[in-house]
């Protein structure tokens, strides 16, 4: 009996314990399932997802949108919108829908920094990046972060040579009577300079209600190369801030100024999907001080590519004469376009 009652327990014991070991597989199979369920369902709903965006037609530039990328011209340019002018006797030697009106993007913070200049705010105060200056209009993001401060010169590079947004929106704050003060001393600067084609509406570009022309452009450039801050600042290479307890890098955001091959006295480049892909420079090239516009190009380095092939065109040349290019069809204004 002893050992009847010995062998029950030790039964029962080994019975409980693979019984134990086959609620636990059942378990673990049970969740495997549930898991791949889940992730079939996750699956599906990002092919979903993935599919409505396939779905969804591609944002097009003001440019593209009115037909303008389907102009060509002798250069084979990207851009729907060039312009190359000698500085010095306005001789235009290129021309490719120059008189368009389009948004310029960031385009914009060279006006923004031409009237900081000639406001004579000295370059050492020091100001506060606040809420105000975020971007509501695109949500973009900003290593400049909420409480930084920085001095009115180092915003300033950072605007020209880093396209910053916060810097932008900062130094139009700061300025005697506030951001709207501001912008009309931008409208006013632009009616001074001739540029008749030009609207600003805010400091950074953000806005695609900031438009202007080639030949507009043109004439800020000239203006704002007049200046040698502006041309130190906008092709400067990079630059390290002190932001709190940290020290961040910033850079160019044309790699032009980088290349030795380049002389490039004064440049800005602009961003937003309205606008496509935009640069302006003064640079020397076959012996003359030019001024080069190019907006509304559709690649990401195609603003810089159309600048090669503007220079391989002027250095092959004997003799650089101009060559203006018609529009197929009539110029548009922005006011026109959908």
């Amino acid at each position: 009996m002893s050992g009847a009652a010995d062998a029950t327990p030790r039964t029962s014991k080994a019975e409980a314990h693979a019984a134990k070991v086959r609620k636990a597989a059942g378990d673990r199979s049970g969740q495997r399932t549930v898991a791949l369920k889940s992730a079939g369902r996750g699956n599906a709903a990002r092919s979903r997802a993935q599919m409505l965006e396939a779905a969804e037609p591609p944002r097009l530039s003001f440019g593209e949108a009115s037909g303008l990328h389907a102009v060509r011209d002798p250069l084979d340019l990207k851009s729907s919108v060039a312009l190359v002018v000698d500085q010095d006797t306005s001789e235009v030697l290129f021309s490719k829908n120059s008189q368009v009106v389009l948004p310029i993007a960031s385009l914009t913070k060279l006006m923004t920094a031409l009237v900081v200049v000639e406001s004579k705010a000295p370059m050492d105060d020091i100001l506060r990046v606040t809420d105000e200056d975020i971007d509501t209009e695109k949500g973009s993001r900003s290593r400049l972060v909420i409480g930084s401060e920085l001095s009115r010169g180092e915003l300033l590079h950072l605007a020209l040579m880093s396209s910053e947004n916060r810097a932008a929106n900062a130094l139009g704050r700061h300025y005697p009577g506030g951001l709207a003060a501001f912008v009309a001393a931008m409208n006013r600067k632009a009616a001074v300079l001739g540029m008749t084609g030009t609207r600003y509406v805010e400091p950074t570009g953000l806005s695609s209600d900031n438009q202007s022309s080639a030949a507009d452009l043109a004439r800020l450039v000239k203006a704002a190369y007049g200046y040698p801050l502006l041309r130190q600042l906008s092709t400067s290479p990079e630059l390290e801030v002190a932001l709190g307890h940290r020290t961040v890098q910033f850079h160019n955001t044309n790699k032009l100024v980088s290349n030795p091959t380049w002389e490039i006295g004064l440049q800005k480049t602009g961003y937003i999907v309205e606008a496509g892909r935009c640069l302006v420079m003064q640079a020397r090239l076959s012996g003359r001080q030019l001024i080069m516009v190019f907006l509304d190009s559709a690649g990401k380095y195609s603003r810089l590519g159309d600048a090669e092939r503007v220079r391989r065109w002027l250095e092959s040349s004997e003799s650089v004469r101009p060559a203006k290019h018609t529009p197929a069809h009539p110029p548009v204004s922005a006011g026109s376009v959908s």
